[in-house]
């Protein structure tokens, strides 16, 4: 998964949902690839034990299908029965879902009739397809990350801006007030003066 606060969190929950469910269910342990320094720190403490590999570094420039190609050759040097993708994915402006989304296997690939419309298809061009395919899932859920990242940051910074802004008139109004006070208060000053002159 893909993470940072708040967003990263919902994903990080789900993570550690995911494993613990798995875990009760008595199949074999569940490893993950974590992607991301701020995935790795929020996870470390809760599931450091079940981390095969994590990729620093990733997130803060914008994501190349490079990275994603280095992610998909960890994901497949590891034996596993199935592979699921948690991350955040992006909706509209305001809102993105944490969702999970499996990985095909070769058998699964095999399996489908369409591999075999273009081509002979044997082991080698499986295991191509399926690290293309991989790749390709990889590098999409990177950019729903970052998008739904992005929209978060956007709203934040409007919301602070509109906040700002509404200090920034409450504190001009209470500035008005008191110096409309003092010049008042100044005013009386120097009519009770003329007025005791008299």
């Amino acid at each position: 998964g893909w993470w940072g606060p708040p967003w990263k969190a919902v994903v990080s929950t789900q993570s550690r949902e995911a494993v613990v469910s798995t875990q009760s269910t008595g199949k074999p342990i569940t490893k993950t690839i974590i992607v991301g320094d701020k995935a790795k720190a929020i996870l470390q403490r809760t599931m450091g034990d079940t981390f095969l590999a994590t990729f620093n570094n990733v997130g803060k420039k914008p994501a190349s299908f490079t990275d994603a190609i280095n992610v998909a050759e960890e994901v497949l040097s590891h034996e596993a029965d199935t592979v699921d993708i948690v991350y955040n994915k992006f909706i509209n402006v305001v809102s993105y879902d944490s969702t999970t989304k499996p990985i095909p296997g070769v058998a699964s690939i095999e399996a489908n009739d369409a591999i075999y419309n273009y081509d002979e298809v044997d082991s080698e061009v499986l295991k191509c397809y399926q690290e293309f395919t991989l790749a390709n899932i990889v590098y999409h859920s990177i950019r729903e990350q970052e998008c739904s990242e992005q929209s978060a940051r956007m709203n934040a910074m409007e919301n602070a801006t509109r906040n700002a802004g509404e200090m920034i008139d409450k504190l001009t109004l209470a500035y008005n007030r008191t110096r409309q006070a003092v010049i008042t208060r100044e005013l009386i000053e120097i009519i009770s003066g003329a007025n005791a002159l008299e």
